[in-house]
């Protein structure tokens, strides 16, 4: 008989394995249990904090044997605070769960069975990696405090040293948070919309050392500015600039779009590879620089360019990866929806003198088709999307326009995976995945993967002379050159040869082979979309 289960009671689970959330997986009976604040391999007294009919979800009350794979945390409330999900785990351990979550994904969703995900590529020394900090501020017990939020909850948990973290950004929330405590300086309360200091956020250039200081405020006004001012300069080495942001709506979003400078120009500067960027209050810039490389010179690997390619990165940012790649392609065309970025992205191109990058503002799938009607052609598409992944709009275009091979660079292996499958029933293959750690101590893992379409086993090469072709005297009178171009012109189209003779075969137009074909038994020979096939028909109907 199965033990009966209820919300309130605590019961003793062996946890079995981790969710891709961070959460322990565990079972009493056959009932799964999601537990909080244990690892796989510990044996844990748990509460049940909810009941479902096919699961219950649970936090630890206490450790009752400990997982090998358990360490001591060198962070006093990793336990508590959201920001790191596995402090408490063994590194290695960390990168081999990662490994297996992408693995997962690849099998789960993508139906990939047969990628070879590799190992994880992590951190030599996995602490105080991170560039940019963001500390909501609240006031408990009196008691101005900063920090992260708690798993789940807007409850701040208040955090003097975050070892992710540089020292100096810790230093400047100190310095700021006890400038507030002691003049009074009212803060936000995300409950009443009361008060105005809102957060601290902090961004170091990891090699040049610079340091710019965001202070986001509910209103303009901020009293006792140029005391906190004097402050920051005299205790804050390398302190570049200092910046108050206003953000007065009453939501989550952590920025508004005005900034009040009130010390230097509003910019950091910061190199990654030998390149110079600039970096600005509201500018996406990638907080792990050591990783960063190490991603985007994997990437560089895959693409494999010569210095004859044109490549086109797509939701280009503020241009890191289109510039990283510059040296290494003939041109690169940037893409990105967001018109600051660009802005950024331009101002980075001209800061590094590099002349062979154009970057355009618009929507990935839009701008590809007119780059593509003005003769520009792909050798390979970059692709960094956000968490969501790519819109599948986008995929179809690419493999439209017959992109030879996809560098994909992704922050969510689960989305990887969905438009992996989607690629590869477009006619795409990919042997291998690799994941990088960049966010080490939290279930983030990024993934960068070639995907080719159509290698040269794969594909059949198609010569087709139209003296050994059935035609009719006024079949004979268009050329295949002839008929993509009426079908580009007439139906904003491109067919390939291939897709024409497809077409003549269904519509009875027998064909003599003269194909060079692979040896190979499994060939992936790409279909005519059924638009084009009513496209090429039309066209035969004319000439």
């Amino acid at each position: 008989m199965e033990q009966e289960i209820t919300s309130g009671n605590c019961y003793e689970i062996k946890i079995i394995d981790m969710g891709h959330k961070g959460e322990a997986i565990g079972k009493i009976g056959s009932l799964t249990v999601f537990v909080e604040g244990a690892l796989k391999g510990d044996i844990v007294l748990a509460k049940i904090i909810q009941r479902k009919k096919n699961y219950a979800v649970a936090i630890t009350e206490k450790i009752l044997t400990p997982s090998n794979n358990r360490i001591y945390s060198p962070c006093e409330v990793s336990h508590l605070c959201g920001g790191c999900q596995i402090m408490e785990m063994d590194y290695q351990e960390q990168l081999l769960m990662k490994q297996h979550i992408v693995e997962e994904n690849m099998k789960r969703i993508g139906g990939l069975d047969l990628i070879h995900v590799l190992p994880v590529i992590g951190m030599k020394h996995p602490y105080r990696y991170r560039n940019k900090g963001q500390y909501p501020v609240a006031i408990q017990n009196n008691t101005v405090v900063s920090g992260f939020y708690k798993v789940r909850s807007h409850d701040i948990v208040p955090v003097n040293d975050c070892i992710l973290q540089q020292e100096i950004s810790n230093t400047a929330v100190t310095i700021i948070r006890n400038f507030a405590q002691k003049k009074g300086i009212s803060v936000y309360n995300e409950t009443s919309h009361q008060g105005n200091l809102r957060r601290i956020v902090v961004k170091v250039g990891f090699e040049t050392k610079q340091v710019m200081i965001v202070l986001v405020t509910k209103e303009r006004k901020f009293p006792h500015r140029k005391e906190l001012l004097t402050e920051l300069q005299q205790q804050i080495p390398n302190l570049t600039t200092i910046v108050q942001n206003i953000q007065p709506k009453p939501s989550n979003t952590v920025m508004g779009k005005e900034n009040i400078i009130w010390f230097g120009d509003g910019t950091i500067y910061d190199t990654l590879n030998g390149l110079t960027f600039e970096i600005s209050p509201l500018s996406f810039y990638q907080v792990n620089p050591i990783q960063t490389e190490v991603l985007y010179n994997t990437a560089l690997k895959l693409a494999n360019l010569s210095g004859r390619e044109t490549v086109i990165d797509l939701y280009c940012g503020i241009g890191t990866i289109s510039l990283f790649l510059s040296r290494n392609a003939k041109k690169v065309y940037g893409v990105e929806i967001v018109e600051d970025a660009i802005l950024d992205a331009k101002k980075n191109a001209s800061h590094n003198q590099i002349d062979n990058v154009e970057f355009i503002c618009g929507k990935s799938e839009d701008v590809l088709p007119q780059l593509y009607k003005k003769g520009i052609c792909a050798d390979i598409v970059m692709l960094d999307p956000p968490r969501k992944g790519c819109d599948e709009t986008l995929l179809h275009v690419i493999s439209e326009m017959n992109v030879p091979r996809i560098v994909y660079i992704s922050c969510n292996s689960a989305t990887l995976a969905r438009d992996m499958k989607l690629l590869h029933e477009l006619g795409y293959t990919a042997d291998t995945v690799q994941p990088v750690d960049m966010f080490c101590h939290t279930m983030h893992v990024e993934c960068v993967v070639l995907l080719s379409k159509l290698d040269v086993d794969k594909h059949i090469d198609v010569e087709i002379k139209l003296d050994e072709l059935d035609l009719t005297s006024a079949e004979s009178k268009a050329s295949y050159a002839q008929i993509k171009e009426y079908i580009l012109e007439k139906f904003d189209l491109k067919v390939s040869t291939l897709y024409i003779a497809q077409i003549k075969k269904k519509c009875g137009i027998v064909l003599r082979e003269n194909y060079n074909k692979s040896k190979k038994e499994k060939q992936v020979i790409p279909q005519c979309t059924p638009e084009k096939e009513e496209a090429i028909i039309g066209c035969f109907k004319v000439f």
